[in-house]
């Protein structure tokens, strides 16, 4: 929770903060391979858990690397959704709501078209139409979108993990871009998504366990959690 509330209290600075500021706030490291395909205008889909600042690495995205496409949760009440909305449109996101207006995968599709970064949160599934993968040992649903979109573009699928980094008296992230997953030879389309979404969640497990209290999630990921019968059972046992 501390490192949680560290995010808010970094997340709500960033209107402030310069070019300069940001890049002292963040090291990269593994970006050669996506500054090459954003040198030839193409685009790189990246698979993003709930690690780190992702609102501090958009930021510093839009301004040292290229333009940044996401999708964003339809939080409750729409007040609340509005304003974080407009905050990451401010940074210079382009964010398209999950639910609420047109499909948002042909607008993905579009994006992944031009010159840019597509960073999508997927360690949690919102869509009830995830896929079940293995995750630090255990079963786990995760959003296919990621994979699904790389492979409709054909383009580059990059596991990326965020980490907080002590920096001297205060603060700073540090951005891992993981090598591309490599794209199954064979199988239908969903096995394929099913095969590559196994292949971030790895890269995402061994984040998790290596820098465990920076990853801010809240809800339910794995599936016993999920199951209603389990959930019934832990409610009359209390």
């Amino acid at each position: 929770m501390r490192s949680y509330l560290r995010y808010y209290c970094e997340a709500f600075r960033l209107p402030v903060l310069g070019p300069d500021e940001l890049a002292a706030r963040v090291r990269v490291e593994g970006d050669g391979p996506v500054r090459e395909v954003l040198a030839a205008d193409g685009s790189v889909v990246c698979f993003l858990g709930h690690l780190g600042n992702w609102d501090l690495a958009g930021a510093w995205g839009t301004v040292h690397l290229g333009p940044v496409t996401t999708v964003a949760e339809r939080l409750e009440p729409e007040e609340v959704f509005r304003e974080f909305l407009e905050f990451r449109e401010g940074l210079g996101m382009t964010i398209l709501p999950l639910t609420g207006g047109p499909d948002v995968f042909p607008a993905l599709r579009e994006a992944a078209r031009r010159r840019g970064l597509i960073p999508l949160l997927a360690d949690r599934d919102l869509t009830h139409r995830g896929v079940t993968v293995d995750f630090c040992g255990l079963p786990a649903r995760m959003a296919p979108g990621p994979a699904a979109l790389a492979l409709a573009e054909r383009r580059p699928l990059h596991p990326v993990s965020i980490r907080h980094e002590r920096r001297g008296s205060g603060w700073g992230i540090v951005i891992t871009f993981h090598p591309a997953v490599p794209v199954p030879t064979t199988g239908a389309t969903r096995e394929k998504v099913v095969a590559m979404t196994q292949s971030c969640a790895d890269v995402l497990g061994t984040a998790v366990r290596e820098h465990t209290s920076d990853w801010h999630m809240l809800q339910r990921v794995f599936v016993e959690d999920l199951d209603p019968e389990r959930l019934a059972r832990a409610g009359a046992a209390r």
